[in-house]
């Protein structure tokens, strides 16, 4: 009995002391978890992984180009100097759009036809300072043409056809202006004077002392007339004077007389500054002093 009992402790004992048994290990696929690294707080996942925004992004301050609001004269456009600072100089007449068709090339008085008003005004700034700048002007618009010589008598007769001339057609357009594009209320009201009038003298070839007695009979429906001219030209800019350039729409084959219209407007000027005052314009038609009016312009 006691030998029983000292081998069932040394097997208990031998049982102690052997390692445990390992348990067989069973293969299984096992998919990997990506490993998340952690993060301070507050920072942007997406700019830590793609890490191509590490640096910080400097946004330069839009400058407004100086020359946005900044206007030149014709024949000029705007640069900027190394200080940034807008000033004009004179435009290269190559950087001019070209001209879709003859219609508008125009004519300087050197005689010389221009692709366009653009392409004229930068020669004539390129000349600035010299005397063939100084003469050279815009004569009118379209191709140069040969102009026959005004002579003296025409020269005379110059300012009452052209006086008629306004008159009928400042009627024509009363007649016309129904959507009042043409002429505003107010001159409507002045023109359906005249056109109301049965003195009125009807558009036609007529003598030249039948014109100087209708201008002496009815004076009072050319003073309107002559005023409205001068505004219509006073555009580029409105200054209460005619440059030579404004006054080219004039020279036109619809104009009586068209090939005076330099000579006379010449005479204009009579205190030769090269602009024509609405007085000096009025002056030119017979119109008397006490009767010019800034007013009947605009």
């Amino acid at each position: 009995m006691r030998v029983w009992i000292v081998f069932l402790l040394c097997l208990a004992g031998h049982a102690i002391a052997a390692p445990a048994e390992e348990e067989p290990v069973v293969e299984e696929m096992v998919t990997e978890e990506p490993v998340v690294e952690e993060t301070e707080v507050g920072t942007n996942p997406v700019q830590v992984e793609v890490g191509e925004f590490d640096e910080a992004i400097e946004i330069e301050d839009v400058v407004e180009n100086p020359c946005l609001n900044y206007h030149c004269k014709k024949g000029k456009v705007c640069e900027v100097d190394d200080s940034n600072t807008p000033m004009c100089v004179c435009q290269d007449p190559s950087t001019c759009p070209a001209a879709e068709g003859e219609f508008e090339h125009v004519c300087g008085t050197d005689n010389k036809t221009y692709d366009s008003s653009c392409h004229f005004f930068a020669t004539k700034c390129a000349l600035e300072g010299t005397k063939k700048g100084h003469k050279l002007h815009l004569d009118y618009i379209g191709p140069c043409k040969y102009i026959e010589a005004c002579l003296d008598n025409e020269l005379n007769e110059f300012p009452l056809r052209m006086r008629d001339w306004l008159k009928n057609v400042l009627v024509t357009l009363y007649e016309r202006d129904e959507d009042n594009n043409m002429l505003t209320e107010k001159q409507k009201l002045r023109v359906k004077k005249i056109f109301e009038n049965e003195k009125r003298l009807q558009a036609g070839e007529h003598s030249l002392d039948l014109l100087a007695r209708d201008f002496e009979k009815n004076y009072n429906m050319y003073i309107f007339p002559v005023h409205w001219q001068f505004g219509q030209l006073d555009q580029h800019p409105v200054d209460g004077y005619l440059t030579h350039s404004e006054l080219a729409p004039l020279r036109a084959p619809l104009i009586p007389m068209e090939h005076c219209t330099t000579r006379f407007f010449e005479t204009c000027d009579a205190d030769g500054d090269k602009y024509i005052a609405l007085e000096e314009w009025a002056s030119c038609f017979g119109i008397k002093e006490q009767d010019v009016d800034k007013d009947l312009i605009i």
